[in-house]
């Protein structure tokens, strides 16, 4: 379960190094929403700006998709710093299709810090706002420069005020978070209620882009039609991973090893096949972990492997030719549960886990596509 940071960053997209101490990364996905500004907005840049020519065009168009980059980018790291501020941990910046995200490790938020710092993205682009206008007083009307600053202006004002709509994957969402966390004392319901919220603000958006035309007998514009649809479409899933992540922590503390193992027999590695099947006899279903002389658990026997065996075989055959090796140090508590749980699997290798008791006895073996499904609310495949 364990995964290589490095590489899961290359295969996000291209490193941009650290701000700030915090890595960036840019996804492959940004580009598809460049090429679409560089297509959608060549030729009205031709068009505001007579005898710029249609290559300059399209490279105005392109300076308009790194300015929206550069927003986004600051609208990140707004979240990113002010993180900083109360010590959260944060991986890495990922600059997306959608815009961008920010990640951050295992912290220990209140519903205050919490929204502050979500709106500390949307407050960054305000001022980005304020800025541009500021510089359009100094520029001429008509020029290059000046058409950059006021789409930089209204790109800036539009992604603030989207952005604190009151619903997740939006910053706004927290904002309902925050109440329903203060009013029920948990952050996990107020996040369910604040996903809710978000597929509330996806379906209204559609509705209000979409249903005017139709009443008044329009055809509605295509262009639009297809704009509308990936936003609301982007927020329909944001919010539903929002609403299920909340239910997966809301499932957490009844997660345990204890409760998840299949009860399991200890045999020493050195027991032959006979032996095996020996202690085997309480059911075929039964697990058995082959353990070092130590009683360190090194392997689980395989019981169609065990049953093969032929029985003038059994007492010379070792266990281990009848066993698949557990990852080194794949085994975990019996009193392991919840976040514990999950944060002892996420540092191990392979699928399956010896679970031992206090004593260091092993006393069942845990399955991760067992947990998944315990975490996740989904039936687990049964195995033959």
């Amino acid at each position: 379960m364990t995964q290589d940071p490095a590489r899961t960053q290359r295969s996000e997209g291209i490193p941009l190094g650290r701000i700030g101490g915090v890595p960036v990364t840019l996804a492959w996905s940004w580009f598809i929403i460049a090429a679409a500004i560089v297509f959608l907005f060549g030729p009205r840049v031709a068009g505001a700006v007579p005898g710029l020519g249609t290559a300059a065009a399209y490279a105005v168009a392109l300076g308009y998709a790194l300015l929206l980059l550069f927003s986004v980018l600051v609208h990140e790291l707004a979240h990113a710093l002010t993180a900083r501020a109360w010590n959260w941990p944060t991986p890495r910046i990922v600059l997306t299709l959608w815009g961008g995200h920010t990640q951050f490790g295992d912290v220990r938020a209140t519903p205050g810090k919490s929204l502050v710092v979500a709106l500390a993205g949307p407050a960054a682009n305000f001022l980005l706002a304020l800025g541009g206008l500021g510089l359009l007083v100094f520029l001429e009307p008509g020029t290059v420069a000046w058409l950059l600053a006021d789409i930089f202006v209204w790109a800036n004002f539009l992604v603030a005020v989207f952005n604190v709509l009151p619903g997740l994957p939006l910053d706004g969402g927290r904002i309902v978070e925050t109440i329903v966390w203060k009013a029920t004392g948990s952050q996990d319901r107020g996040t369910l209620a604040a996903g809710w919220a978000g597929r509330v603000i996806a379906a209204a958006l559609a509705a209000a882009i979409i249903l005017p035309p139709f009443l008044q007998g329009r055809t509605p514009d295509f262009g639009l039609l297809l704009i509308t649809a990936l936003v609301s479409g982007f927020l329909w899933m944001g919010a539903g991973a929002s609403i299920s992540n909340a239910r997966m922590r809301m499932r957490l503390p009844s997660v345990s090893a204890a409760a998840l193992m299949e009860p399991a027999v200890q045999v020493p590695a050195p027991t032959p096949v006979a032996g095996l099947r020996e202690a085997a006899a309480g059911g075929p279903e039964t697990p058995i972990v082959l353990t070092a002389p130590t009683g360190q658990p090194e392997a689980v026997v395989d019981p169609g492997a065990l049953v093969a065996v032929p029985e003038h075989l059994a007492a010379h055959t070792p266990a281990s030719a009848v066993a698949r090796a557990l990852a080194p140090g794949a085994y975990i508590p019996d009193a392991a549960s919840g976040q514990e749980l999950i944060a002892y699997l996420s540092k191990l290798e392979g699928s399956e886990y010896a679970v031992i008791n206090r004593e260091g006895a092993v006393v069942g073996l845990l399955r991760q596509d067992t947990v998944v499904a315990a975490i996740t609310g989904r039936t687990r495949n049964r195995r033959p």
